[in-house]
């Protein structure tokens, strides 16, 4: 006969070890490295979305948001300042779709707020931030969140503006105010920052986001930088990231920014798209990282190849928690620079 009480005993013993073994497998696992993508409204997100590469993503950032002078994000059931592709402020409705049929893939998606070029229906940011109207921009910004069903919000604040806020002593405030609302609702916070002096975070922001995306890219453009350069070298990227290490940032938070685009000097058009940069000058010609010759005054482009962003992505692989692009509706049909990233990330 069986004796029951040294079965159960016996039992209770083999699934307290199966449960031990199966929490170190699960602690083991290494985790997924980040890959967040922009989607840029402007460029229409239904065609962002179907340019991209939805299994490759973690995160999405849609750009961008910005409050309209009482600093209200939503009026009326509409955005008031984050137009589509054709100008047109996005409904809520519209996004809400979006932002579900992203997340029923099991990526988080955020909103993107401010930007490099903040449009002319934005408010003042820098009004917005100040002592007396802090609490109620950080509301509006829980608010947006909860109404459209969001998994968090990036801070794009850049350049000048960024600089005039935190000289003001209101940048720093403003990111700790929200991160406590946004933890309170386990929603996300992160940011994006160059990495040159005047556009950087400050230092003291840094704890408070749950990611800090470098953007680690145009270093010249069409008005700006040392003529000859490139706008995102490798080396570029591991200075980068080695500067924002020194600055406190851990490696799971650090996410390095890639391009999807290039520019053009001495006669060349001045802005290119990956995908138009290749369907103009062939993919051979795009697989270096400067078609032409890249010398003060002389024709060419500056841009990254399928090669630099796999490099970039293993670099990102073995020093940071992942990667960003700026941004999704620029790659080819065949996602060559996303695919890219998929082989450096695996670090085989």
């Amino acid at each position: 006969m069986w004796n029951f009480p040294a079965f159960r005993f016996i039992a209770q013993i083999l699934i307290g070890f199966t449960l031990v073994l199966s929490s170190a497998v699960i602690a083991a696992e290494p985790q997924r490295p980040v890959v967040v993508g922009y989607l840029a409204a402007f460029k229409g997100l239904d065609l962002s979305i179907a340019r991209t590469d939805l299994a490759a993503f973690t995160h999405y950032n849609l750009s961008f948001a910005n409050p309209d002078a009482d600093g209200q994000f939503v009026r009326d059931g509409r955005m008031t300042c984050m137009g589509d592709e054709r100008g047109t402020n996005l409904s809520v409705d519209t996004l809400r779709t979006t932002i579900a049929r992203l997340q029923a893939r099991g990526a988080k998606v955020l909103i993107s707020t401010a930007g490099g070029v903040i449009p002319g229906c934005s408010g003042d940011w820098k009004a917005l931030l100040a002592p007396d109207r802090r609490d109620a921009t950080v509301a509006a910004l829980v608010d947006l969140t909860d109404t459209l069903g969001l998994d968090g919000v990036d801070i794009d604040i850049e350049g000048q503006l960024l600089t005039d806020i935190d000289r003001a002593g209101n940048y720093t405030p403003f990111i700790a105010a929200l991160s406590d609302a946004m933890k309170a609702r386990r929603k996300l916070l992160t940011c994006a920052t160059a990495s040159y002096e005047g556009g950087m975070v400050p230092v003291g922001s840094i704890p408070y986001f749950d990611l800090v995306n470098v953007m680690s890219y145009d270093a010249i453009g069409p008005s700006w930088g040392p003529a000859g350069a490139e706008h995102s070298s490798y080396d570029m990227a591991a200075r980068d990231l080695d500067l924002w290490i020194a600055r406190g940032v851990a490696r799971d938070r650090l996410v390095l920014g890639l391009p999807f685009y290039g520019y053009g000097f001495g006669g060349e058009k001045a802005n290119w798209s990956y995908r138009d940069l290749v369907a103009a000058h062939g993919i051979n010609a795009t697989k270096t990282d400067v078609i032409g010759d890249h010398c003060p005054g002389c024709r060419y482009v500056t841009h990254n190849s399928p090669a630099t962003i796999e490099k970039k992505a293993r670099l990102a692989a073995e020093k940071a928690g992942g990667v960003m692009v700026w941004e999704l509706s620029q790659d080819t049909p065949d996602h060559g620079l996303t695919q890219a990233i998929v082989r450096g990330l695996s670090r085989e």
